[in-house]
């Protein structure tokens, strides 16, 4: 989920942190195993979040630094889209981005989405659906600039 090795060591550190803080909060109302996952995954895309804000900040410092080439401005760009993609998924209600992360980034299965954050099956199609949906708008770009 986070495309990173040493911000995966610290995610799971975080994740057992969290787990040690919070398992008073735990009601066994769905096994432990489905309770850490959606530790982790909260976790990640907490981290996600603020890696979104923190390249908010770098993207103007970024818009001006891009040096002149088509070899550049391509790196460039694909840096932006990868921003672009990153916001877009953080804008994403928590349903759907939950949803659409476990289905489309990490592979689960509908039927297992349903059961580790606790909704019915069709709700996470219905999720991923809307998620993909609100990206395609948000990340097509407008006819006249595609010529």
């Amino acid at each position: 989920m986070l495309g990173d090795a040493d911000a995966a060591d610290d995610a799971v550190q975080e994740i057992f942190l969290t787990a040690f803080r919070k398992l008073d909060s735990f009601r066994g109302e769905s096994s432990l195993g489905t309770w850490l996952y959606r530790l982790g995954v909260n976790v990640c895309l907490d981290w996600l979040r603020s890696r979104a804000r923190r390249n908010d900040r770098q993207t103007v410092w970024l818009d001006g630094d891009v040096a002149d080439g088509p070899e550049a401005t391509a790196r460039g760009l694909g840096l932006i889209d990868r921003l672009d993609l990153e916001r877009a998924i953080a804008d994403l209600p928590e349903g759907c981005r939950a949803a659409f992360l476990l289905h489309d980034v990490e592979g689960f299965e509908h039927k297992e989405i349903a059961a580790m954050l606790g909704i019915a099956e069709g709700t996470s199609k219905s999720q991923v659906h809307k998620a993909r949906r609100k990206l395609r708008a948000v990340l097509t770009l407008p006819e006249e600039t595609q010529a």
